[in-house]
């Protein structure tokens, strides 16, 4: 997306982020919403916002490989909970919050493009002081996500009304290769279930942000 494209952020919002990272250690943020909220899109406006000191871990570089993903059966389902590396993750955030001085943590990416996750792709500094990642379920409690929230300072709940959502859901998954009526039925299939268990747990962040 185009740096003039990216909606704003509010003055508000980057003062609370400002407050996040007073006193100099390092803070994690972490970023939740359903599907086509614009996590994404917040995470890079912020890293944008605090560039010499904040990056961006995002969450989707844990999805399964598309083999293994068939391999389980879970193909079909690819967003869902368990088709997520859910463990490394968290393994992942650990390491980030006793991150050595003299260490560089990698972490993994995920490319639409390919739909494919790529290890080592973010070298995270140890220089850097506040870590932003988002993704869909920060804040599920169930499995190995149940110990994500506790490696957050602070979980922000992206909101955006449905149609919107919907609209910028159907529109990603044609830019990436389905058919208008493919795109509606991953939508209806996969993507609406996720955006339910993920709704369930807006109560359990600290604030929810609404783009304006």
């Amino acid at each position: 997306m185009p740096h003039s494209a990216i909606p704003e952020v509010s003055p508000l919002d980057l003062a609370r982020v400002a407050a996040l990272l007073e006193g100099g250690s390092r803070k994690v943020l972490g970023l939740v919403g359903p599907p086509g909220a614009g996590k994404s899109t917040l995470a890079l406006r912020l890293q944008r916002a605090f560039a010499d000191v904040a990056q961006v871990v995002p969450m989707d570089g844990f999805h399964l490989a598309n083999a293994e993903l068939h391999r389980l059966g879970r193909a079909q389902r690819k967003g869902a909970p368990d088709t997520f590396d859910a463990d490394g993750f968290v393994a992942l955030l650990r390491r980030l919050r006793g991150q050595r001085e003299d260490e560089i943590v990698y972490a993994p990416a995920f490319h639409r493009d390919i739909e494919e996750a790529i290890a080592g792709a973010v070298p995270i500094l140890p220089q850097t002081r506040l870590i932003i990642t988002e993704g869909n379920y920060l804040l599920l409690d169930e499995g190995p996500w149940a110990d994500v929230a506790a490696l957050l300072d602070e979980t922000w709940y992206v909101e955006v009304n449905d149609p919107l959502r919907h609209r910028r859901l159907a529109q990603r998954h044609e830019d990436h290769g389905r058919s208008r009526q493919e795109a509606l039925d991953w939508i209806a299939a996969t993507d609406a279930p996720n955006a339910q268990r993920v709704e369930a747990t807006r109560a359990r962040a600290d604030i929810v942000f609404h783009w304006n």
